[in-house]
């Protein structure tokens, strides 16, 4: 076992406040370092070991984050570390997020239709959540009734670290959730009385396989290719948001990022999107100089 072990996780939950799910990625990218590690291989071997393991270059650049953030801890209770200035992270090419459009997301809205109505609703709350919030999965599912403030329309959510925000919502959708809350919702609990504000059919807390399960078979219902992610709730929040014209520093608190670099990847979106729109309507786009010979 790598030095420290016990008090580098503790550091993380106790300390950094990482999430569950943060603390357990940690572990397997340690504990995928600590196995390559037993054939007595030079660090630059990792590199091609963690290919051999079918990571991509964003999974390796995610385990050699997770290594040098385990090793400057070490080294700041004074063990030697020298495997940190061997450990650089691979260049990364970053992609354009998913997005999804307003027929998408429409699409989806009617695939959501349950026998049950009380379900229906629960199922369009969940999608509407999603995208009106911009939130992710684990701050969906999160979410407890006295996180909503009805009088000012907004609601408050634990992020990463356990950063609390307040995110406005719009007045459709704060109508809606009034709705849920007092008609709807009380329908679908059963003998667990619990906070949280969606509820699964079981009548609990929701889990993050539910919301996943639940858009998967919306998803095909609708005739998607592939599910649909929660992810890309977010980012068509985000994009949407940005074409209207709001500036990326209240997207970024909207979002809960920490780095204003992580929101600018939405500019990229919008820009792609606006050559292909005056591509597609500009009135010059079918003009052509006749082709000239020498």
């Amino acid at each position: 076992m790598l030095p420290l072990w016990v008090e580098f996780f503790d550091d993380l939950q106790h300390v950094r406040g990482r999430s569950q799910n943060t603390i357990m990625a940690y572990r397997r990218d340690l504990e995928l370092f600590t196995e390559f590690r037993k054939g007595h291989q030079p660090i630059s071997a990792f590199y091609d070991y963690m290919k051999k393991q079918n990571l991509s270059a964003r999974s390796q650049a995610r385990v050699i984050s997770s290594l040098r953030t385990y090793f400057r801890f070490i080294e700041s209770r004074g063990e030697k570390a020298g495997e940190l200035t061997e450990l650089r992270p691979p260049k990364v090419k970053v992609g354009l997020p998913k997005t999804l459009s307003q027929e998408e997301f429409d699409r989806l809205f009617t695939a959501a239709e349950s026998e049950d109505a009380f379900k229906t609703a629960r199922n369009r709350m969940t999608l509407l959540l999603l995208y009106g919030l911009g939130c992710r999965v684990s701050e969906l599912i999160s979410l407890d009734l006295e996180d909503y403030n009805e009088t000012d329309r907004w609601v408050k959510i634990l992020g990463k670290g356990n950063k609390e925000r307040l995110v406005p919502l719009t007045e459709h959708l704060a109508e809606n959730l009034g709705h849920y809350l007092r008609e709807v919702r009380p329908s679908l609990l059963k003998a667990d009385r619990t906070s949280s504000i969606l509820i699964n059919d079981r009548g609990h807390r929701p889990s993050r396989v539910d919301i996943w399960r639940w858009l998967a078979a919306w998803s095909e219902k609708a005739g998607f290719a592939e599910p649909v992610g929660p992810h890309r709730f977010r980012h068509a929040c985000a994009t949407a948001l940005l074409e209207s014209g709001a500036d990326l520093r209240s997207i970024q608190m909207l979002l809960g990022h920490a780095s204003l670099q992580t929101t600018q990847i939405y500019t990229n979106v919008t820009t792609s999107n606006l050559v292909r729109t005056v591509d597609e309507h500009h009135p010059l786009s079918d003009y052509q100089l006749e082709k000239t010979k020498d």
